[in-house]
C-alpha cells in the first residue's frame, strides 16, 4: 500500500466496517495481537456498532516480554531477528489464535513507529503485519511509512483491516 498522507478517521472506520461485514458474512470471529500500534486496531474495530459479533478482543505485546509470556513468541526467535520481523509477526498472529481459541482469524502489527527506535536495515517506519487462518496460513505484509509516529501507527492499522479483509475474502 503506498499512501501520501497518514490515513484520516473515515478511512479507518470504512476499513472497520468492510472487515465487519466480511467477518460476519463468514461467520467467523477475529482477534489481534498488536505492538506498535498500542490497540489501536482492536480501537478502530470497537468504534464500529456490532462489532461484538466478530472481534473477540486483542493483547497490546509491547514489550519483548509480553510477548514471549501472553502470545507465546520464543525468546530465541526475538533474540535472533528482533521484534520487528516478519518471523514475529507470524509468531504473533499464531500465538493470539492459540490464546482466543474459537476466532477464526486474527491479525498481528509489530514496527517501529517513531520518531525513534529506527536503526541500520531497521528505519523508523517499518512495520510487519501478518494475518493467520486457524484452518490456513499466514499471511505477511513488509511496510515502510514515511509518517510521524500517530501517522506510522494509522498506516499500519489501515493495512492490517485491509490485509485481515483480503484473507477473509479470499478465504
Amino acid at each position: 500500500m503506498t499512501v501520501d498522507t497518514p490515513p484520516a478517521d473515515a478511512e479507518l472506520d470504512a476499513a472497520a466496517r468492510a472487515l465487519g461485514q466480511a467477518l460476519t458474512e463468514h461467520k467467523w470471529q477475529m482477534a489481534a495481537a498488536e505492538s506498535c500500534t498500542g490497540g489501536l486496531v482492536g480501537h478502530v474495530i470497537t468504534q464500529v456498532p456490532k462489532s461484538s459479533d466478530h472481534f473477540l478482543g486483542g493483547i497490546v505485546s509491547y514489550s519483548d516480554q509480553v510477548k514471549k509470556d501472553l502470545l507465546g513468541v520464543p525468546a530465541e526467535l526475538l533474540e535472533r531477528v528482533g521484534a520487528v520481523s516478519a518471523q514475529v509477526a507470524e509468531a504473533m498472529a499464531r500465538g493470539a489464535l492459540e490464546r482466543f481459541d474459537v476466532a477464526n482469524l486474527s491479525v498481528a502489527v509489530t514496527g517501529i513507529a517513531g520518531p525513534d527506535g529506527g536503526g541500520p536495515g531497521k528505519p523508523v517506519g517499518l512495520t510487519f503485519i501478518a494475518a493467520a487462518l486457524r484452518d490456513g496460513g499466514t499471511t505477511v505484509e513488509r511496510h515502510e511509512w514515511p509518517f510521524d509516529r500517530d501517522g506510522n501507527k494509522r498506516a499500519s492499522a489501515l493495512a492490517a483491516l485491509r490485509l485481515a479483509s483480503r484473507v477473509v475474502s479470499e478465504a
